[in-house]
């Protein structure tokens, strides 16, 4: 029995002294606050890996099918792109028609379109990082708890359990985007 207590003791004073010991510097630096060029850095490949630009970026159209359309890159919906139509047995069915370019939905929630995540000011420009975190862990339209909701086929509830350093990562990387002037169309509620 001695010698489990002396071992513990033992293993209790290493752990002790490593506790303590002086880190060394790429120790210290793994455990600093990122660098403003790692966040965007992380937040431009979540972006990518998300598929922001599924839904945010206009399309061309090639031989191997549509694909963004990098000049016009997360500046959602063109003002110009006429609403999807659905048939009234589309509709009854729950189903969702997607404009040709992907950037304009509708379904039975009515009709959305994506919206423009450049750094213009008709984009998330002027808008401040508690704006972009509500938006997306509240589904709130601008960010705006007065606002509507966030509607489909926005993923906002899936990404709302992100960390608070991936949301900042993202609005960081936003921030950094081509700005891009566009107004997307409106929201049309179910009818109109």
């Amino acid at each position: 029995m001695k010698t489990v207590i002396t071992i513990f003791a033992i293993a209790a004073c290493i752990g002790f002294f490593y506790a303590c010991s002086p880190k060394t510097e790429s120790e210290s630096a793994s455990n600093a606050a990122p660098t403003k060029d790692s966040l965007i850095k992380r937040g431009a490949y979540l972006v990518t890996s998300l598929g922001c630009s599924d839904c945010h970026s206009p399309k061309k159209f090639g031989p191997h099918g549509p694909y963004p359309d990098t000049a016009l890159d997360l500046s959602g919906c063109p003002s110009n792109t006429p609403a999807p139509v659905a048939s009234p047995e589309q509709m009854k069915a729950g189903n969702a028609i997607f404009s040709p370019d992907l950037t304009a939905f509708t379904g039975p929630w009515g009709t959305s379109f994506a919206a423009n995540i450049t750094s213009d000011a008709t984009g998330v420009g002027n808008w401040k990082l508690e704006q972009f975190k509500n938006a997306i862990r509240n589904g709130k339209y601008m960010g705006l708890n007065e606002e509507r909701p966030l509607m489909p086929p926005m993923p906002w509830k899936s990404y709302a359990k992100m960390t608070d350093m991936d949301i900042e990562a993202i609005f960081d990387y936003l921030k950094t985007t081509k700005p891009v002037h566009n107004v997307p169309p409106s929201y049309k509620p179910p009818g109109k």
